[in-house]
């Protein structure tokens, strides 16, 4: 995995747990709203909406570097809409992630074995 590709699944990494804070308060903020005079849905909104955004333009660029199948990224869109998805997706990332470190450590032993 190159540089670039391992900065970009990075990125969406540290997007997607904010990302999912900010979706279950938005959820508390609306009940509140209803049910009693607190209003800060539209400060949450904001707040959600400007992590949502980021979160898909960083799952846009890690599908491109990373050269997802389909599924794959579709799998990573679904659980940014999902309100606890996002941390789901900052797991499977970050294992994603720790695989490719133990892979290119043991193409590195490999190549100097040999």
């Amino acid at each position: 995995m190159d540089l670039k590709t391992a900065s970009a699944l990075r990125r969406l990494r540290l997007v997607s747990a904010p990302e999912a804070v900010s979706f279950i308060l938005l959820l508390i903020c609306s009940v509140l709203k209803r049910t009693t005079d607190f209003n800060a849905v539209p400060v949450m909104g904001m707040v959600h909406g400007v992590l949502f955004v980021l979160y898909v333009l960083f799952w846009a660029d890690a599908w491109n570097r990373a050269k997802w199948s389909f599924g794959t990224a579709a799998l990573y869109f679904v659980l940014s809409v999902l309100p606890t998805g996002g941390f789901f997706a900052e797991r499977k990332l970050r294992r994603e992630a720790e695989d490719a470190v133990i892979a290119s450590r043991a193409r590195q032993e490999a190549v100097a074995k040999a």
